[in-house]
C-alpha cells in the first residue's frame, strides 16, 4: 500500500516520519510532500477559511497532488481535500485527518466512494485543558494584566474584579460541554476544591459532578463559566446576550474552544457595561485579531492569539495517534 502524508508547518516532515513509523513498518509506502506557507499566520489564515467555508475554499498546489492515482491512503492536518482533489485520488481507500475537526476534507463525499475517514479527536485534550486552568487563573488572579502594568512602570494593585481577587476554592465552575477537554478541565480543577457543574446535552455516564438540565441555570449560577462544545450550526451563538443578562456580576467568561460558540458582539457589550466581570478569550471571529478590535480596548478581558493547542505533545502525538487507527481498522479487515 502507498500513503501520501500531507505536511505543514505544524507538522513538518520530520515529525510527520516519525510519527508514521509503525505505517512504514506494517510495509505501508510513505510519500511526504508539504503544504508550504511562509509563515505560521498565513497557514492559520488558510486554516481559519477552511473552518469556516469547508474543503472548496482552498485548492491545494498541483505539486502536491503529483501521481495521486497511486496512492492508497492520504493523511493531512490543515490541507484540505475536496470533492475535485478526492477524485484525482483514484484509488485510495481511507483519508487520515491529524485533528478533531475534519472541515478541511468533504468527508460526505468520500464516505459516498467508499473511503473510510479518520480523526484524531483526543489528539488537544491535554492542550486545551492545561491552557484553560492557565486562563482562569490569569484572568481571576490579574496575572497577565500585573505583568502588562509593571512593564509600563505601574505598581497596581486595583483591578476590574477588585482589590481582592476570588479564589478556585471558593468558585463554582460551570462547563459548557464535558466531552474529553471539559472533562479533564474538571479533572484538573477539582483539587482545587471548587464546585463543578456541567451542561452538556449528549453527554451519558457516570461523573463526579453536577449535571445540569438547562444553559440558562448553569450561566446563572457559575462564578466561572468555560467553553468546551463542539461549534455546529446549532451552537453556533449559543451563549449570547440572554445568557449574560443571566449571569452574575462577578462572574468571568472563557474560551478557549471556537469563537462562534459566543456571540463576540454580546459579549463585548457585557464586558463594556460591566454585566459580568470579566473574560479570558483565545479564538475570534476574525484572526488575526485586528488593532481596533474592541477587545483591544477592554480592560476587563485577557487575550491570547489562538494559542491553547500550540504544544508539543499536541501536534509529535497526532500521527501516533491517527498510525494506530489506521492500524487497528486494517488488521480487522
Amino acid at each position: 500500500m502507498k500513503c501520501l502524508a500531507i505536511a505543514d508547518l505544524f507538522i513538518d516532515k520530520q515529525v510527520m516520519e516519525k510519527g508514521l513509523q509503525k505505517l512504514k513498518e506494517y510495509n505501508i509506502d510513505i510519500t511526504i510532500r508539504e503544504w508550504k506557507h511562509n509563515d505560521i499566520e498565513a497557514l492559520q489564515k488558510d486554516n481559519i477559511n477552511l473552518e469556516k467555508n469547508g474543503s472548496d475554499a482552498i485548492e491545494l498546489p498541483k505539486d502536491i497532488l503529483k501521481d495521486a492515482d497511486t496512492f492508497d491512503i492520504v493523511i493531512t492536518q490543515f490541507a484540505p481535500l475536496n470533492k475535485d482533489t478526492i477524485d484525482k485520488f483514484k484509488n485510495i481507500k481511507i483519508i487520515g485527518v491529524l485533528r478533531a475537526g475534519i472541515e478541511n476534507v468533504n468527508s460526505k463525499y468520500a464516505e459516498e466512494k467508499g473511503i473510510d475517514v479518520f480523526n484524531t479527536p483526543g489528539r488537544s485534550i491535554t492542550s486545551v485543558s492545561e491552557f484553560t486552568v492557565g486562563m482562569i487563573l490569569s484572568e481571576i488572579r490579574n496575572i497577565a494584566r500585573s505583568n502588562h502594568y509593571l512593564k509600563e512602570g505601574k505598581w497596581e494593585k486595583k483591578f476590574p474584579n477588585g482589590i481582592l481577587a476570588p479564589e478556585i476554592k471558593n468558585s463554582k465552575i460551570g462547563l459548557i460541554g464535558y466531552g474529553d477537554i471539559g472533562s479533564r478541565v474538571a479533572d484538573l480543577l477539582r483539587p482545587f476544591g471548587a464546585k463543578i457543574q456541567f451542561f452538556d446535552d449528549y453527554f451519558q455516564g457516570e461523573t463526579k459532578d453536577e449535571k445540569v438540565e438547562t444553559l440558562e441555570q448553569l450561566v446563572s449560577e457559575s462564578d466561572i463559566i468555560s467553553m468546551h462544545y463542539r461549534l455546529t450550526n446549532e451552537t453556533k451563538g449559543m451563549v449570547n446576550k440572554k445568557h449574560f443578562n443571566l449571569m452574575k456580576k462577578s462572574a468571568i467568561v472563557i474560551n478557549t474552544a471556537r469563537s462562534g460558540l459566543i456571540n463576540e458582539n454580546d459579549l463585548i457589550d457585557a464586558l463594556k457595561d460591566q454585566r459580568i466581570s470579566g473574560a479570558a478569550i483565545d479564538v475570534y471571529d476574525e484572526e488575526p485579531l485586528p488593532l481596533n478590535h474592541p477587545y483591544n480596548k477592554l480592560e476587563n478581558i485577557t487575550i491570547t492569539p489562538h494559542v491553547a493547542g500550540s504544544t508539543i505533545g499536541n501536534f509529535s502525538n497526532s500521527p501516533i495517534i491517527l498510525s494506530d487507527i489506521i492500524l487497528k481498522f486494517l488488521n480487522k479487515k
